[in-house]
């Protein structure tokens, strides 16, 4: 629907008030119900919105070590605009219209810190050298049988599994919460984030579902609020979902995965695609494949941003470990998958479920795009087999600080992503690890506060 359409539909509704959100440096939505005169007046222009945004962490506690804002600036507003092809209306909240927005500079240029401009520029240099990205987001997360109130009247310990045991593709555990499986698939199309498929997974109260791909702007604002509105949505059934990578160490973590292809500015040709290739990779695939691999160890924290991420990333629990790639290998960190003219495509599987779906994304295209604009060889031949024997490679970083000292010393990240963004970001993520350093875990309750 062309803008114009849009504004007329709403000036011509009877809605009083539209939501409007927008992703923090975390992938969380922050937003507020807008009166429908005050929405109209600020389309062209933009609105305030706090800074305090890109200031604190999913915690609301206010950073003390980044430079754009803090109680040094006094916490100013930031200039957020409405992105009015975002337009969709909320099923499960009255139908209310919903726009996201992304944010300016004073000099009403996109703000170099804000995840989803940061994505806009690296589309926009696909796009200016010929080529356009299409993704599809997919995400593994718990459920379980809490609210957010019962959860923190348990002080955040032994959360109830929606179902018990471990049961991946079962009929029986979708069944037994058809009304809640029905409700993701039903209302989540209709909020405008098909569904492709929904099951579960292997673990206790756990469901996977792949969203309709689409382009990578599209793709990333889809994976937000699918997020968002899983959360929603289960509230209605007593459900409290997790996206956290790991929340036990017995259990598999939960995955983000990102499927990933090349197409020509039109749309209408799969670069990725080379029917005379072994394996369907096109020049085009290899070399962006190889600059996946090559960025990977520099960028780790775009695709593992918390503390709880690195969790995920071990031997045997179905997530990668190191830079490799393979054909149709679930071991492996990329991995190929061959098809059709439509279907050939790569699937990053260092992501999970935790990481902000903006900042994966431009990850997966920038590193992909340096590969293909510098010509790189695809030089590593396909792990076959058992990925966690491959040697080859160096182990990714154990903890959110190694990963994120690699960045702060990388060149490579800053001509990706800016200088501005990759030093913002490491600072937070420096923050996000002070905060884990500075906490007493359950850990070390139980292994020292009676023995030692």
């Amino acid at each position: 629907m062309k803008n114009e359409k849009i504004l007329e539909e709403l000036r011509a509704s009877d809605d009083q008030k539209i939501k409007v959100a927008a992703a923090d440096i975390d992938g969380v939505l922050r937003g507020k119900y807008m009166h429908k005169d005050k929405f109209l007046a600020a389309t062209d222009s933009g609105f305030g919105f706090c800074n305090v945004v890109f200031g604190w962490d999913s915690s609301d506690v206010c950073y003390d070590n980044v430079k754009y804002t803090g109680w040094h600036t006094g916490y100013p507003d930031a200039q957020a605009q409405i992105d009015l092809s975002t337009y969709r209306r909320v099923p499960w909240d009255g139908r209310v219209a919903f726009f996201l927005a992304d944010f300016k500079n004073a000099a009403g240029q996109p703000l170099a810190i804000c995840p989803r401009s940061l994505l806009k520029k690296v589309l926009g240099q696909a796009l200016a050298a010929g080529f356009r990205p299409f993704c599809g987001l997919e995400y593994e997360w718990f459920n379980f049988k809490e609210t957010p109130h019962s959860f923190a009247q348990k002080n955040h310990m032994s959360p109830e599994p929606l179902t018990p045991g471990m049961f991946g593709y079962s009929i029986l555990r979708s069944s037994l919460n058809q009304p809640f499986f029905a409700a993701l698939m039903e209302e989540l199309c209709a909020f405008k984030v098909p569904l492709e498929g929904l099951h579960t997974e292997t673990g206790p109260g756990v469901f996977e579902a792949a969203i309709m791909y689409s382009d990578a702007l599209e793709a990333a604002d889809r994976g937000v609020l699918f997020k968002s509105g899983v959360k929603e949505i289960a509230y209605r059934f007593g459900i409290l979902p997790s996206f956290m990578a790991k929340w036990n160490n017995a259990l598999p973590g939960c995955g983000g995965h990102i499927h990933q292809s090349l197409w020509d500015a039109d749309a209408k040709k799969n670069l990725f695609f080379d029917e005379k290739d072994p394996n369907r990779m096109s020049a085009v695939f290899k070399s962006y494949l190889a600059g996946m691999i090559r960025c990977l160890p520099e960028i780790l924290p775009f695709f593992a941003p918390t503390v709880n991420s690195y969790k995920r990333l071990v031997k045997g629990y179905w997530a990668p470990t190191r830079p490799n790639w393979g054909v149709d290998n679930r071991t492996v960190a990329h991995r190929v998958i061959p098809g059709s003219g439509k279907s050939t495509r790569l699937e990053a599987r260092v992501p999970g479920a935790d990481v902000n779906p903006y900042l994966a994304v431009a990850a997966c295209v920038a590193s992909g795009l340096y590969g293909v604009k510098k010509g790189l060889k695809l030089e590593d031949s396909p792990v076959v087999g058992n990925a966690y024997q491959d040697h080859k490679h160096e182990r990714f970083p154990r903890n959110l600080l190694d990963a994120t000292e690699k960045l702060a010393r990388s060149e490579l990240a800053r001509e990706l992503f800016g200088k501005e963004f990759v030093e913002h970001f490491v600072k937070t993520r420096q923050w996000e690890w002070r905060q884990f350093q500075n906490s007493v875990t359950q850990w070390e309750l139980q292994r020292y506060f009676e023995i030692i």
